[in-house]
């Protein structure tokens, strides 16, 4: 293909922020002089009309000012300009221009000029048409086969066809099934319009048939027409292209025969006269215009194509003959016979860069110089080939895949949380039982090196934890700009978060357009959702961590509870939440274990994971390198199945009531339409107690809107103490079979998909699906399993004993050694029993088999460390009694 540029004959800009469409470019002999030249009509849709008669003293001159022969104001916008013979009794040449609600004619003439300053253009309005509908397009031509004249045909914006007959309105029809109007085009040899429709096919309506159908003005909408008020319009010819059409063109080869071009978004059509293709050519870039025309080869078409990528190519029929490169992206193409040159390309782009150009080459001057041989050190190439891949391996070891470079370098982001609370709450419509309710301030700085444009920073905690401000804009016009925003945080309502800890999330794009985002996360204190509490000597769920160092004062471990100063009651140590639970802390004299208690299972999780992370800070500030912690007991899980299963049944709850508000709602509106049908009647009708109906239905619709609105809050509430649940049936996971952070990543990926529950996509079909995956692949035992095909749908499980099944067998696996990878082909061998390990369970659970039975046998609903059965470590409160 060659890539030659478009040789620039003339060219210009027209205007200053004016806009162009494929409508507004026309080359005609419009003032009928006597040489034939044609002029280049412009029209803007700012309503300017210029007319170009370019005479370059050079090839490459910009416009000069007698190139301009005429430029009016018309005051609305042009649409489209075309010429023809539109004045009765005359046969030369007008110039018709199409606005939204007008149709214009007018007489361009010149007068020859005595002096220097040239001759003289004007504009003569010969009459116009105001249009009752919002034009579209227009096409003209020799409508039933007139003779030495032209007519018009104007398509508005809702598909209704305007003939105008010059200067006289003939009639108006509607196109059946209309939606959106598209290209027109008139072919004269068979007297019909041709139009592509919303339904991406090729339509091509008589014009006789238009004559004599229905007027539009007296069209009934119903759908029983009267026999006798007129003909249907009925279509000649259809042809689907799958596309929607760009414009249409119709050549004729000679008077017997003529093609049909549509140029579509994909591809470019040519068909016969009675709408088959005669060939069809797929275009692998999106088009902008095009403009077919005889060829010097009989039977053949040219045909001028651009596209978006600046090009411009002429095909003959589907062979691709020139390729030639624009500066602009032309919306109109057209050629004409310009000052003696034939053949002149005429474009026009969309912002007002009209260029006349031809095609050629320049000679190219320039040489290749003589490369220098030499004899090849094939050992020297081998060795430098083995240092490059050394390198390329290196790179990939230290930063994976994708480079890692200059991702932090635009922009670095740092949060900082305050030490103490804000000294005036800045708490609002809280809903917690405390009389008052603490804040903290957390500030966000943000630094850049580059220019960065509306930066987005974005700040999420987790629910029931409140933000005053959550997004947050800036703009770096400069480089190294610094931005501090601050915000408090605090907690809305009467229940424990799943997690303190908050993302702080930036957007931004680079000066190169590429998008980046950068997170920070950020811890809050314990203390914003906790007080020193009074600690409790029973508990009915209670966990032992142990570690492999002496225990530590709890008073050193969290300084801000300390709710006594006594020294015999350093190991023990009460939290009282905000939402009202009481968690209990005891730490042994003697041995090294941590005893963790409360009423509630869910609310075990923040203490736990507050201890082990401030026992490991301890520890690294001690200089110790080779700290662990384990948990030897039995798994919760008979616990962890009570809250889920709570979940699911506020989620069925939930269900049962949208459909019941669903029907209510339906018997709500018919007994108003039955309501509205008695008031309009002439002649009422008793009510029959459809009032009493109707309030009894309202208040039913109130009630059972209010039921859902608790139930969802009730749903939102369960789902997070089902997370925090979780999160600690995953830490105990952990320290169980002292799995690494990869593998907990993987736990935390199955069990903790979701951040938000919903109707459509839940969280026990997620988890389920998650788990099932896990034990076809890395935690199966056999080939069989592997085999075995899972849902590919996630709809909501009619109970949750599969999923307490899959959990169950999850942790069996875990007991056998079994250990979590993302390869499907790593099963790991399950032959060691580890310590606190599980029974055996048949393995066919996958295969919808019972195991109700085993799984009593496995985690038994034992409290561990309970006060019937106490372990000789600890005793409550009192410390240590070994």
């Amino acid at each position: 293909m060659s890539l030659f540029k478009a040789r620039d004959w003339w060219s210009t800009i027209l205007g200053d922020k004016e806009e162009f469409d494929q409508g507004c470019l026309c080359l005609a002999n419009v003032d009928n002089s006597g040489n034939g030249q044609d002029k280049i009509i412009v029209g803007s849709f700012m309503g300017y009309l210029r007319i170009f008669s370019p005479h370059p003293a050079k090839t490459g001159d910009g416009a000069q000012a007698e190139d301009l022969l005429l430029e009016v104001d018309l005051r609305d916008p042009v649409l489209q300009v075309e010429v023809g013979k539109f004045v009765s009794g005359t046969e030369m040449l007008h110039l018709a221009v199409l606005h939204s609600r007008k149709l214009c004619v007018y007489s361009v003439s010149g007068t020859l000029g005595n002096v220097e300053h040239g001759n003289q253009y004007q504009m003569k309005l010969m009459y116009e048409h105001n249009l009752q509908r919002t034009a579209c397009n227009m096409t003209y031509g020799s409508f039933g086969g007139i003779k030495g004249r032209d007519l018009i045909c104007i398509q508005s914006m809702d598909g209704m066809l305007m003939v105008f007959e010059q200067e006289s309105y003939a009639f108006g029809r509607f196109l059946p099934g209309f939606l959106l109007p598209g290209p027109l085009a008139y072919s004269s040899r068979t007297d019909s319009f041709i139009t592509v429709s919303s339904c991406r096919q090729v339509e091509s309506y008589k014009y006789q048939v238009l004559a004599f159908a229905t007027d539009a003005d007296k069209r009934q909408e119903t759908e029983q027409q009267k026999l006798g008020s007129g003909k249907r319009l009925v279509v000649d010819w259809t042809l689907n292209i799958g596309e929607q059409a760009l414009d249409i063109c119709i050549v004729s080869f000679n008077q017997s025969a003529s093609s049909v071009f549509v140029l579509g978004e994909r591809n470019f059509f040519c068909l016969k006269d009675n709408g088959q293709i005669r060939f069809m050519k797929k275009l692998d870039w999106s088009p902008s215009c095009f403009l077919p025309y005889c060829s010097v080869s009989e039977g053949t078409i040219n045909t001028l194509i651009a596209n978006h990528n600046n090009m411009l190519h002429i095909y003959q029929d589907v062979t691709l003959k020139w390729a030639t490169q624009l500066p602009h992206i032309p919306v109109a193409v057209r050629v004409g016979c310009l000052h003696d040159l034939k053949g002149v390309i005429v474009t026009l782009s969309d912002d007002g860069h009209l260029q006349c150009s031809y095609l050629g080459t320049d000679p190219s001057l320039f040489q290749a110089p003589n490369v220098e041989s030499r004899e090849l050190n094939y050992d020297e190439l081998d060795v430098e080939m083995k240092e490059l891949q050394k390198i390329i391996k290196d790179i990939n070891k230290s930063q994976g895949v994708w480079p890692m470079t200059e991702r932090e370098d635009d922009l670095n982001v740092s949060v900082v949380v305050s030490p103490n609370f804000d000294s005036v709450s800045q708490a609002t419509d809280v809903e917690v039982g405390t009389d008052l309710v603490p804040s903290v301030t957390v500030k966000v700085t943000l630094q850049n090196r580059v220019i960065l444009q509306k930066a987005k920073l974005s700040v999420y905690v987790q629910p029931p934890l409140e933000l005053t401000c959550d997004q947050f804009t800036f703009e770096f016009m400069t480089p190294d700009l610094t931005r501090t925003v601050s915000f408090s945080v605090y907690l809305k309502r009467s229940y424990t978060p799943s997690e303190l800890e908050g993302n702080a999330v930036v957007s931004y794009s680079r000066p190169t357009g590429i998008p980046r985002v950068i997170q920070c996360k950020f811890r809050l204190p314990l203390k914003l959702i906790c007080l020193p509490g009074q600690p409790s000597k029973t508990a009915s769920h209670k966990i032992t961590i142990d570690t492999n160092k002496s225990p530590v004062s709890l008073l050193s471990l969290f300084p801000g509870f300390a709710s006594q100063s006594d020294d015999d009651q350093v190991n023990v140590m009460g939290f009282h939440f905000l939402g009202g639970a009481r968690v209990t802390l005891l730490a042994s004299k003697t041995s090294q274990r941590y005893r963790i208690q409360s009423e509630q299972f869910e609310d075990l999780w923040l203490i736990t994971n507050e201890l082990i992370l401030r026992l490991q800070e301890y520890f690294e500030k001690q200089g110790v390198k080779d700290f662990a912690c384990s948990f030897s007991g039995s798994m919760p899980l008979q616990e962890y199945f009570e809250l889920i299963d709570h979940h699911f049944e506020l989620r069925i709850n939930g269900e049962k009531l949208e459909e019941l508000l669903s029907e209510r709602a339906v018997q709500f509106r018919a007994i108003q339409r039955r309501l509205l049908a008695r008031f309009k009647d002439k002649t009422p009708a008793p009510l029959q107690h459809l009032d009493t109906l109707l309030d009894g239905t309202y208040k039913q619709v109130i009630a059972l809107a209010d039921a859902v609105e608790e139930n969802q809050g009730n749903l939102f509430q369960s789902f997070t103490r089902l997370k925090s649940a979780t999160h600690l049936v995953i830490l105990l996971i952990g320290l169980w079979q002292k799995l690494s952070a990869d593998q907990v990543a993987i736990l935390e990926a199955a069990f903790l998909p979701l951040q938000e529950d919903t109707q459509e996509l839940g969280w026990e079909e997620t988890v389920d699906a998650a788990i099932s995956h896990l034990l076809k692949t890395c935690l199966s035992k056999s080939s069989k399993e592997q085999a075995l095909n899972l849902n590919s749908q996630l709809n909501i499980p009619k109970d949750t004993s599969q999923l307490k099944k899959h959990i169950t067998l999850l942790c069996d696996r875990l007991a056998k050694g079994g250990r979590l990878c993302l390869s499907t082909d790593a099963a790991a061998p399950q032959t060691m029993v580890m310590p606190g390990g599980c029974t055996t369970i048949p393995e066919s659970d996958l295969e919808e088999r019972s195991v109700e039975q085993d799984s009593t046998e496995l985690f038994t609903n034992r409290r561990h460390l309970t006060a019937e059965t106490p372990r000789p470590e600890v005793s409550p409160l009192q410390g240590v009694s070994e």
